[in-house]
C-alpha cells in the first residue's frame, strides 16, 4: 500500500471516529430531551411544562443536526470514500449539511420567539435576528446552488462519477 493510500485510510478512519461522536451526542441529546418531557408530563401540566417541552424541541433540532452530520460524514467520508472535489461532490456536501443547519436554526428561532413571548419581551429583537439568518442562509444556498450548477455543466463527467459512487450504497 502506497503513502498515499495509507494517509487516506488514516482520515477515513479518524472520519468514521468522528461520525461516531456525533452519534453518541445525537442520543445524549435524544436522552435529555425525552427526560424534559417526561417531567413536564408528569408534572403539572402548565406554563412551565409549555416550556420545557419547548426546550426539548430545541434539543431534538441540535440532536437531529448532530445525527445528520454524522450520517453525512459517514456516507460522503467512510462509504463512498468520495473526497470532496468537484462541484457536483461540494454542491450535494454543503446542500444536505445546510439543509440541517436550516432547520436545526429555523426551530431554534421559533422556540425563542416562544420563549420570549411568554418571559421577556425584549428577546424578541433576538428571535427575530435568529429567524433573519435562517433567511440570509437559504438566500445564499440558493445562490450557491445556481452557481454551482454552471459549474456542473462544464464537468458533467464530475456528475456521472457521483452518481457511480450513488450506486455503492444501494
Amino acid at each position: 500500500m502506497n503513502l498515499m493510500k495509507r494517509i487516506q485510510l488514516v482520515f477515513s478512519i479518524i472520519h468514521a471516529c468522528m461520525a461516531t461522536i456525533f452519534a453518541c451526542v445525537a442520543l445524549i441529546l435524544l436522552v435529555i430531551a425525552t427526560k424534559q418531557v417526561w417531567l413536564a408530563l408528569v408534572g403539572d401540566l402548565d406554563h412551565a411544562a409549555a416550556q420545557q417541552i419547548i426546550e426539548a424541541i430545541g434539543l431534538l433540532a441540535a440532536s437531529v443536526v448532530a445525527l445528520q452530520i454524522a450520517q453525512t460524514i459517514a456516507e460522503e467520508e467512510v462509504l463512498r470514500d468520495a473526497h470532496v472535489s468537484g462541484p457536483t461532490r461540494i454542491r450535494r456536501f454543503l446542500s444536505r449539511f445546510l439543509l440541517v443547519i436550516v432547520v436545526a436554526v429555523a426551530v431554534e428561532g421559533l422556540v425563542a420567539i416562544f420563549r420570549a413571548a411568554h418571559e421577556d419581551a425584549m428577546q424578541l429583537v433576538y428571535a427575530a435576528s435568529v429567524l433573519v439568518s435562517v433567511g440570509v442562509l437559504l438566500a445564499g444556498w440558493g445562490v450557491f446552488i445556481r452557481l454551482n450548477r454552471y459549474a456542473e455543466e462544464i464537468e458533467p463527467e464530475a456528475m456521472a462519477e457521483a452518481k457511480a459512487e450513488d450506486e455503492k450504497l444501494k
